[in-house]
């Protein structure tokens, strides 16, 4: 099997080889045993269960929590010549029926779908309908409420042992503690599997937090010095844009990434990072999904990370090389503060959840114990000034309603208006002749928008009014009048966003029944709060050390390349004589024995282990004892 697992990694992906652990998770997979998988960002998480079902008759089901996640995977797939969809929010029952036969019938090799599905039983039944080759539960950590994204709504992914009692399980996770793990295994009813765990250890990444009231002059003078990929996150839309505008006034070729761009600005701003003709990339943590350049140098945090699961994630996309790299955090007393108000700003209780709850039925007018079928447009702007909620408690409390599966969102709560053309352009081309006062505003629009004939484009009616000397009142009735005439399909922007009713309104019975679930969640967000600004004030132990225990690994030496071994470093005795003397005494001898044996600090014992490893000087027997 193993190669002609190779054999599709070169086909598809054009890949030499896997990376440590791919080849033994795949083996697994194709012996149709249970599986867990814990890889660190960048570990090539995905190809673990693409590439082995490839080989398998059949569909692959993947289970995803977000939308934008599946649809940039289905793409990904697609652009590969591989078979993949994921249902559209708010499908009909006869769309549905459709694309479930297309599933079926069409050669398909992976389907996505979030959990929330899974709680229809017409879902189900047509999942048992499905040549289902294998489970796969992506980002498997949303099931515990120990995780740092818990999502009730995973928990229904148990169905799937039901409905598929043979087809094996593969979850994955690029971030997981023990209690995690141990819910994961519990959950999916995963019968004896097959645990791959790789360490968050990075040897050559470098974790550093400067204390810093100037955040912008800090990176130029980062930038200054690094010419190399740099990745910049920062907490705002807004402020990719500003940040990106400074660095290049400042001389530095940079670019700016986040979720409300359109995608062809994505996949510009994406292209110019990749190729370094914009090394720099300032973004929000949308910038993350499928990232693979190795030789990024430094990435940079200009804020605090809501955990420290994203945190090392993020962190984690330096020096993928191997190389030299670096995990820089900026912060100071104005910023720890700043994290506690915005959590104590966003957060709503159980009181404010059922009381958005009661509100959204409300607001649509549905009865009690009434569904709407439906899905309606939703005005989130509109709604919190009708019933005066703060924006970002209501925003909360309307995520965790449908991460509880109680409703679901789709699209962004703003929309871009968008246009494609529905005839030949021999049609249009007539139409203009026979209404002179369109021909004008016509040809402006076909000469800005190139591709209006073959696909869906965003535009904006404002510069198409700038363009052709109208107003943007006379361009939009323009193109209500074509599509009237159906020559195009014309979708104007909204604020709206897109919400299904789930469950009948039963008011707070609803919220009742997760009440659990959600302050579970909320006392473990309090909980990740707190470990972030551990971390942002921690001025003694070894931040490599720190994190790796976060993550239940017990590193028994300092990274020795942090910003607190560095300092520690500048005033430590020089021990290394020393302890090579000792060593060679007493050859195959523990770290904790040879410190023991010497006088002095024991984490600048242990930064000289490591500095004599790191040369060939002695060499480590069985992980523990040191020899030379």
């Amino acid at each position: 099997m193993s190669n002609e697992s190779l054999h599709i990694l070169k086909h598809y992906w054009g890949y030499p080889s896997f990376r440590t652990p791919q080849q033994a998770i795949i083996d697994s997979v194709l012996a149709r045993k249970d599986t867990l998988a814990l890889l660190p960002t960048g570990g090539g998480k995905s190809l673990c269960f693409q590439v082995p079902a490839l080989q398998l008759p059949g569909v692959c089901l993947v289970i995803s929590p977000l939308i934008a996640l599946m649809q940039d995977q289905v793409q990904n797939l697609t652009n590969r010549g591989i078979k993949a969809a994921t249902i559209e929010a708010g499908s009909t029952q006869d769309e549905l029926i459709r694309f479930f036969d297309n599933i079926r019938f069409g050669n398909y090799k992976f389907l996505y779908m979030a959990p929330e599905r899974l709680q229809s039983r017409f879902i189900q039944e047509k999942i048992k309908q499905l040549p289902v080759n294998l489970i796969a539960i992506d980002e498997a950590h949303c099931i515990s409420e120990w995780g740092h994204d818990f999502r009730p709504s995973y928990l229904q992914t148990a169905i799937l042992r039901e409905l598929l009692p043979k087809t094996p399980v593969i979850a994955l996770t690029a971030t997981a503690t023990p209690l995690v793990l141990k819910d994961i295994e519990h959950y999916l009813q995963l019968e004896e599997p097959a645990v791959f765990k790789k360490s968050f250890r990075r040897e050559n990444l470098a974790y550093q937090l400067f204390p810093t009231e100037d955040k912008l002059d800090k990176l130029v003078q980062i930038f200054k010095k690094i010419k190399e990929p740099c990745i910049v996150y920062v907490s705002s839309r807004q402020r990719t844009k500003e940040i990106s505008s400074f660095l290049n006034a400042q001389g530095f070729a940079s670019t700016y990434y986040h979720g409300g761009m359109r995608s062809e600005e994505k996949n510009t701003a994406f292209t110019a990072w990749m190729e370094e003709t914009h090394p720099i990339m300032v973004a929000t943590n949308a910038f993350g999904m499928g990232i693979d350049k190795p030789n990024v140098r430094v990435v940079v945090h200009l804020n605090l990370p809501s955990s420290l699961e994203n945190y090392i994630q993020e962190a984690g996309r330096a020096g993928r090389d191997g190389h030299k790299a670096f995990a820089v955090l900026l912060s100071n007393e104005k910023d720890l503060q700043q994290l506690r108000d915005f959590h104590e700003h966003q957060t709503p209780n159980i009181d404010e959840i059922k009381l958005v709850h009661q509100k959204l039925y409300q607001h649509f007018r549905i009865a009690k114990g009434e569904l709407l079928e439906t899905p309606v447009e939703f005005d989130f702007a509109g709604f919190c000034s009708k019933y005066k909620f703060p924006k970002a408690k209501a925003y909360s409390a309307i995520l965790l309603l449908a991460s509880n599966g109680l409703i679901e969102l789709g699209n962004y709560f703003a929309r871009k208006s968008t246009l494609q053309f529905s005839v030949s352009s021999k049609r249009i081309v007539a139409y203009s002749r026979n209404h002179p006062n369109d021909q004008a505003f016509i040809q402006t629009v076909l000469r800005i928008y190139g591709g209006v004939f073959e696909q869906e484009t965003t535009i904006d009616e404002f510069f198409i009014a700038k363009k052709s000397g109208l107003t943007s009142t006379q361009v939009k009735q323009g193109l209500t009048r074509l599509a009237s005439h159906e020559l195009i399909q014309y979708q104007p922007s909204s604020q709206h966003a897109r919400l299904h009713f789930l469950v009948p309104r039963e008011d707070d019975l609803s919220i009742n029944r997760i009440s659990k679930h959600i302050k579970s969640f909320l006392k473990q967000k309090k909980k990740k709060l707190q470990e972030v600004l551990r971390y942002a004030q921690n001025k003694e132990r070894c931040r490599a050390q720190l994190l790796l225990e976060y993550f239940d690994e017990s590193p028994e030496t300092a990274c020795g390349i942090c910003d607190i071994c560095l300092q520690r470093k500048k005033n430590t005795p020089a021990l290394g004589p020393q302890i090579l003397h000792i060593i060679k005494q007493h050859n195959g001898i523990s770290a904790r024995e040879i410190c023991q044996l010497i006088s002095a600090e024991e984490a600048d014992i242990l930064i000289h282990l490591r500095k004599l490893l790191a040369s060939e000087q002695i060499s480590l027997i069985d992980t523990k004892f040191y020899s030379i």
